[in-house]
């Protein structure tokens, strides 16, 4: 794996879409967060999958659909070695993370959880991560409790040993959509471990942007998504603990996830392909082990040295040249978040930011980033976010830069 410092003017040449003029300026895509760009050796894969080996997998056994299994479960072994995973039957496909999260709630919940049990989540949370547990919540009446999030933007836990008291379950972002807070992940997991808790991890951020060691982290269940990772959208990851997800029943059903169906029930398939029902997202799945292969030609610490740095220049610069106009929500050392930097400026609204950065060819995302109670805590109803990835250097932030001082003028009384 390479460790030399990222030539991002090379990177840059293997994004298609990064070549795109938009109404006059060059693309300057700061929106990673929501959705990478592809490099183009992912949209060969997909393409020669679709043009030499399109067929149905675990089915056929004529060459292509042989071809077909191989490229799936190839795909899925190095996903699992990019993970630290021990084995390849512990990586399950699914369509993103939203859907590896409702697994965990809806399959593992319904046939664990009972009325009273308490479930832990922090205030950084995405919506994946909320929602499918209010929907237990009401079905079961579990309590639901949550990990406050400090001023400086990560989570306090003085009082952690008492929300973890009695919980079933603890289920947190490693990185934070919004803040790019890093959540102390070993430490939170130890915690759960010490009350026999279920540790889940959303790594939707985290994956794409560090290093992923699953075995060390010592979780029960992660999960995160392809897109985010130069992989194409429709393919998501959760990884489990072979007990874990051996106590886990489908969580969808029909072809492919079982054994045996009488008219009596049905025996369901051994892991990972219980939870695999119908034909799965084979171009997808091989498009991901392509933006694997990709990440790791780079190198997932080169990676993160860039973002730290970039994260660094970013911060000094919006600081340097707004002064107060600029606020940028989470912590304020680089080391400490990634690189997603959630803005306001002034009173401006965040859609009519993006409205100006647009007319320049900057891509950055505004709204609530389907975190609503975080925006509570913050006091904000949206925020405009600007997110770095592989692709990004100086010249992209002082595009940024400049997009918000056109709109500070714009907008000026």
């Amino acid at each position: 794996m390479s460790t030399d410092p990222l030539d991002v003017a090379t990177v840059r040449k293997d994004f298609p879409i990064l070549g795109r003029e938009v109404r006059g300026h060059r693309l300057v895509y700061l929106d990673s967060a929501n959705t990478s760009q592809k490099p183009q050796a992912v949209l060969d894969a997909i393409t020669t999958y679709y043009e030499r080996s399109n067929a149905n997998v675990h089915r056929g056994t004529y060459l292509i659909a042989e071809e077909a299994t191989a490229a799936l479960e190839g795909a899925r072994a190095k996903v699992a070695r990019f993970i630290g995973a021990d084995r390849a039957r512990q990586v399950v496909f699914t369509k993103n993370a939203t859907e590896a999260l409702n697994l965990v709630a809806k399959a593992w919940g319904r046939a664990h959880l009972r009325e009273g049990d308490p479930v832990v989540i922090t205030e950084l949370e995405h919506h994946a991560n909320i929602v499918p547990w209010h929907q237990l919540r009401a079905e079961v009446g579990i309590e639901l409790r949550w990990i406050p999030v400090g001023p400086d933007g990560h989570l306090d836990l003085t009082d952690l040993d008492r929300l973890l008291d009695g919980a079933k379950v603890l289920s947190f972002a490693a990185m934070s959509n919004v803040l790019g807070t890093l959540t102390p992940v070993e430490r939170l997991v130890a915690a759960a471990r010490r009350v026999g808790a279920l540790a889940v991890i959303d790594a939707s951020q985290y994956v794409p942007h560090m290093a992923t060691d699953v075995a060390a982290w010592g979780a029960d269940l992660v999960a995160f998504t392809g897109h985010k990772m130069c992989g194409p959208t429709g393919i998501g990851v959760l990884w489990g603990t072979e007990e874990v997800l051996d106590a886990t029943p489908p969580f969808l059903s029909g072809g492919e996830m079982i054994l045996n169906v009488t008219k009596e029930g049905f025996t369901a398939n051994e892991l990972p392909w219980k939870f695999e029902a119908g034909t799965p997202p084979i171009a997808e799945a091989v498009g991901l082990g392509a933006a694997v292969d990709y990440l790791s030609g780079l190198g997932m610490e080169a990676i993160r040295e860039h973002e730290v740095a970039l994260t660094g220049y970013a911060l000094r610069t919006l600081a340097d040249r707004f002064g107060d106009e600029v606020v940028v929500h989470g912590p304020s050392e680089p080391a400490e978040r990634g690189g997603v930097l959630s803005f306001s400026v002034g009173d401006i609204h965040p859609h009519d930011l993006t409205q100006v950065f647009d007319e320049r060819g900057v891509c950055v995302r505004a709204g609530h980033h389907c975190a609503k109670p975080l925006m509570k805590v913050l006091g904000a109803s949206a925020t405009a976010r600007a997110s770095l990835y592989v692709y990004n250097d100086t010249d992209d932030v002082d595009a940024l830069a400049e997009a918000i001082a056109a709109a500070s003028d714009f907008f000026a009384p």
